[in-house]
């Protein structure tokens, strides 16, 4: 009821006027009875971003497996991403934001269960572990670069994020995901030039072609 609440609230004023004084006095209560669910805004925060992207499992055109082959499963992620961003516009910018479980999870896929579910769906379509890696960091860089580009024009605030409360890293509990402790290493590598160098080029081919 708190997370809902604060979704709600975040979609009506914005992030940057949210605080548990004001989300309790939305919800009709002190704001100090608020800490006995949430010990802080920024786990307000967190909880808020962890609701929004579990709302994708009850999209019913998606799909954890790739039922229909790996493209299918790829096109229905990416649509109930997109309707989630525009579903959600104030909120995605958080989604696109707020620091993940691990340095490798990527937004806008940024749940240990969906970098699992996109890394089973590809290695068992065929996808060797490099190129499954390679795979999500690219389609999540699709993603996110397209869905903050439209929520900004729907009027969200894309804006220099507040920044987060510094917290010691957590190490994330890989401990139901066996490949993601099989792919760590791979997730890990910073591979950000290449990444940039081989999009870039891809793109240079695509204007080529429509210059053609």
């Amino acid at each position: 009821m708190i997370l809902e609440a604060g979704v709600e609230y975040v979609e009506r004023f914005g992030v940057r006027q949210l605080t548990m004084r004001r989300l309790g006095k939305e919800l009709g209560v002190e704001a100090m009875s608020l800490y006995r669910y949430v010990h802080s805004r920024e786990d307000l925060l967190d909880g808020i971003v962890e609701s929004v992207v579990d709302e994708l499992y009850s999209d019913p055109e998606v799909t954890v497996e790739p039922v229909h082959g790996w493209q299918d499963y790829l096109l229905r992620l990416a649509h109930g991403s997109r309707r989630l961003a525009q579903t959600r516009p104030q909120v995605f910018p958080l989604v696109a934001t707020r620091p993940t479980e691990a340095p490798w999870v990527r937004p806008p896929l940024r749940s240990l269960r969906w970098v699992e579910s996109f890394l089973a769906a590809l290695t068992g379509s065929g996808f060797s572990e490099r190129a499954a890696v390679d795979a999500y960091r690219a389609f999540s860089s699709f993603l996110l670069g397209h869905l903050l580009l439209e929520v900004s024009a729907m009027g969200a605030d894309v804006g220099p994020a507040e920044e987060a409360e510094l917290r010691p890293p957590r190490p994330a509990d890989l401990s139901g995901y066996p490949l993601l402790r099989e792919f760590q290493s791979l997730l890990s590598e910073d591979r950000a030039e290449q990444e940039f160098e081989e999009a870039l080029e891809q793109l240079l081919e695509r204007l080529e072609t429509l210059r053609s």
